[in-house]
């Protein structure tokens, strides 16, 4: 069981303060990233009550060295000490002081590879600057979460769970209208942050997740999907300046999607409305004594690995970039990740319910049944003072706490048919002045957790090397008692989460196993399922029942193929204002693609494939048009010839023998016909 972070995280860093040296790209860290943080201590309240942690030992920067300090530098380095400046002797010292002796075992006489030494050092010493508190602070971390681990201490020892604050929605109903209206006019006051550190390897694809399409009728990458909502949310919301999105990059996806977006020219957003902040790595672990591992391929380098997407609240916090956005009168900043589709049309109901509720975190969340391997949303109440606070609680320690607490059945569910406690799926909604205090206060800093994977029972070596991990909806761990925390759930999952994170393998097994497979083939189908039921629901559009498919061995249900570009309806409500009850009719198979802002379906029928284009300021009305033509197949990839890695994870490839392509090229009132 993993084991988190309970104590503060506290104290100053050998080269860097709080804030300072966070590597950043394009947006850099401000040397006044804490400025309002107590010097030398950031406290960080994890559960209610915990006691705090003691600060690690301030380095003291450019001093005369003490006489121990040199004979364990003259002992550990063997005469190498003479080759070094004062500042690497210095590290060398801190990390001889922590510990680190076994990374210069094996280090040559000087005059042999001194270069590689300094590289070393220097490593070590931008790894110092860029963790909040430094080295110290994250080694002091580790080992106290590594003996908790090893003694299997469990972190939720004496609180209590119990059903958050919160509202389960139905997709469509005038409740949810209500709030998505709402959750408009604040979207005038929002920004919006895209968490996306990771490639696409755990889904077999090489290149950046926001680079896959999220569909292939339109071929739209997520990525310009993201940009184009926003740009959507953006004219309908009235905002008064451009919104703004930073996304979180990582050495592995800075460069890409940098490229990316070069290439597409911001794919429609204004120079600066686009920031990328990029995520640095921490140091690997060699065992519970919290040693720091050495590069298996190069033994002058640290092992470093990802931190966790956590990160994202202490890069927001040093590039200053939240404290700007709250200097503008921006009220709300929203959280997602970087394959959920479907993740906009649940979110405004989420922001608007924010709005009307106070809250100042909000949880966009999923039905869930019980045990389900998804991590939950529960209430912790400590029972020796009634303090409490709402967090994720993952799955496996959930039923363990219920059945020691208040259900001796454990997570099970209820008369809904599902577990009361939702799904979380890190889609999250934070009210900004509140949360700038909060970076203030913390730096940023998020609880962390370790997960070792042992080699014995003894619990002291690693199969391999781990290192500390955070989350980024572990925020709610920081916040002071009285906190407004709570959830927004949208009963049906098909509306708006079917995230692609795995590969056709483990698609496969989960579907055997009778598991959302959350593959890029089911992303794919359910995002055309989602807009098939929108128009049903709210305008009878007549789409039929779905037939049954496979592609890469997973079964699927295959919807018409319908996809608009975010323009023409960012809310249910565009829906309803511009297609008439009753007027569209698909076939089984059939392809609708709707691109432009204005485009009116009165009656409609399509059998066959059929792309409508508006060009901006055109208005196109369709009415009385029937299209019927051998339309766009989705085949299957053991009818293709040399797929592309993004058909490889889909398992089709479509081809388009026939359409019916209709636009409206210039301003004016159109019809097609």
């Amino acid at each position: 069981m993993a084991s988190r972070l309970l104590g503060a995280l506290a104290g100053a860093g050998l080269a860097a303060a709080a804030g300072v040296g966070v590597a950043l790209a394009v947006r850099h860290a401000r040397g006044d990233g804490a400025a309002a943080a107590a010097p030398g201590a950031i406290a960080m309240q994890q559960l209610p009550g915990e006691p705090a942690a003691k600060p690690a030992p301030a380095a003291a920067g450019a001093r005369k060295q003490p006489a121990a300090e040199a004979e364990a530098l003259a002992r550990v380095l063997r005469g190498n000490e003479q080759l070094l400046s004062a500042q690497e002797r210095e590290v060398a010292a801190m990390l001889i002081a922590e510990g680190q002796e076994h990374l210069f075992a094996a280090w040559p006489a000087p005059g042999e590879a001194d270069g590689d030494k300094a590289r070393l050092l220097a490593q070590a010493a931008a790894l110092d600057a860029a963790y909040h508190g430094g080295l110290r602070a994250y080694l002091s971390n580790a080992r106290r979460l590594l003996a908790d681990s090893r003694e299997g201490r469990n972190v939720f020892d004496g609180f209590v769970p119990s059903v958050p604050d919160g509202e389960r929605l139905d997709y469509g109903s005038p409740r949810f209208l209500a709030l998505e209206a709402r959750g408009l006019a604040a979207a005038a006051r929002s920004a919006f942050v895209l968490v996306a550190g990771g490639l696409g390897e755990r889904l077999g694809y090489k290149g950046i997740k926001l680079s896959l399409p999220c569909e292939s009728a339109s071929g739209r990458c997520f990525l310009q999907l993201y940009c184009q909502t926003i740009l959507a949310l953006q004219a309908a919301s009235g905002a008064a300046s451009p919104l703004p999105l930073a996304i979180m990059t990582s050495d592995d996806t800075h460069a890409p999607t940098a490229a990316l977006l070069a290439a597409h020219a911001n794919f429609g957003m204004a120079p600066g409305q686009v920031t990328l902040l990029k995520q640095e790595k921490v140091p690997c672990l060699l065992d519970s004594a919290a040693r720091l591992a050495l590069d298996p391929a190069d033994a002058y380098a640290l092992q470093t690995k990802p931190h966790g997407h956590g990160d994202v609240h202490a890069l927001l916090h040093a590039s200053g970039l939240a404290r700007d956005w709250a200097a503008r009168g921006l009220e709300w900043v929203c959280f997602f990740q970087d394959t959920n589709g479907l993740v906009f049309r649940a979110l405004l109901a989420a922001l608007g319910l924010s709005d009307e509720a106070g809250y100042d975190m909000n949880s966009l969340a999923v039905p869930r049944k019980a045990k389900e391997a998804i991590g939950a949303l529960a209430r912790l109440t400590r029972a020796s003072d009634g303090s409490d606070v709402t967090v994720n609680v993952e799955y496996n320690q959930l039923d363990p706490l219920l059945r020691a607490t208040v259900s001796p059945q454990g997570d099970v569910n209820d008369a809904s048919g599902w577990s009361p406690y939702p799904g979380n799926i890190n889609q999250l909604v934070l009210r900004l002045p509140r949360y700038v205090e909060q970076l203030a206060r913390t730096g940023g800093v998020i609880g962390e957790f370790v997960n070792p994977k042992y080699t014995d029972a003894s619990r002291s070596a690693f199969k391999s090397s781990t290192r500390l991990e955070c989350m980024m909806q572990d925020y709610p761990r920081a916040l002071p008692p009285g906190a407004a925390v709570g959830f927004t759930v949208v009963n049906q999952v098909w509306a708006t989460y079917s995230p692609v994170k795995n590969s056709p393998a483990d698609a496969r097994t989960k579907a055997a196993e009778g598991n959302p497979t959350h593959s890029a083939t089911t992303g794919e189908m359910d995002f055309y399922k989602a807009n098939c039921q929108a128009l049903a629901l709210l305008r009878g559009a007549g789409v039929g029942e779905p037939g049954e498919g496979m592609y890469n061995g997973v079964p699927v249900e295959e919807w018409p193929r319908v996809v608009w570009d975010p323009a023409w309806a960012p809310t249910l409500a565009d829906i309803q204002a511009k297609v008439s009850p009753g007027g569209l009719l698909l076939a089984p198979k059939a392809a609708l693609l709707l691109e432009g802002r204005d485009i009116r379906v009165a009656n409609l029928r399509v059998d066959g494939a059929l792309v409508v284009r508006a060009a901006p300021g055109a208005r196109v009305t369709i009415d009385g048009l029937s299209v019927s033509n051998a339309g766009w197949a989705w085949t299957p990839l053991d009818r293709v010839e040399s797929p592309t890695p993004e058909e490889a994870i889909r398992g089709f490839r479509v081809a388009a023998p026939g359409e019916r392509g209709d636009a409206a090229a210039a301003p004016a009132a159109a019809a097609a016909q």
